[in-house]
């Protein structure tokens, strides 16, 4: 069976969004100047790569998907809210009750949504 183990953002200007990333996630990058990769314990990587880089093509636009952290407790969601509202993290969606639990969504420097939730039940 196929199990994803990358995630791709596109983005304007690589090391100014891998240093947004290691601010929200806590850990320093690899990569190169047109591409930017953070390697998590559970074997996802999420790389961050150029819209002008020589290789890239796409001819798509607009972000109509979200990169998401689920955490074990509601303090570490109103933790995380509080500190990247305090770095200056622009938040999209305020800290709510949803349907599926607790959560926010924030917005990386090219528009990515983040959100960050607890699961219900």
């Amino acid at each position: 069976m196929l199990a994803p183990n990358l995630v791709i953002l596109y983005v304007s200007e690589p090391l100014e969004s891998a240093k947004f990333y290691e601010q929200i996630i806590g850990k320093p990058p690899v990569g190169f100047p047109t591409y930017q990769a953070f390697e998590f314990d559970n074997g996802l990587t999420l790389g961050l790569w150029s819209t002008s880089a020589k290789n890239f093509v796409s001819g798509g636009e607009g972000h109509r998907s979200e990169l998401a952290f689920q955490v074990e407790s509601a303090n570490i969601v109103k933790d995380l809210y509080a500190q990247w509202r305090e770095h200056g993290v622009e938040i999209e969606q305020e800290l709510e009750e949803a349907v599926f639990g607790l959560t926010f969504v924030a917005l990386d420097p090219d528009g990515h949504r983040i959100r960050v939730n607890l699961p219900d039940g």
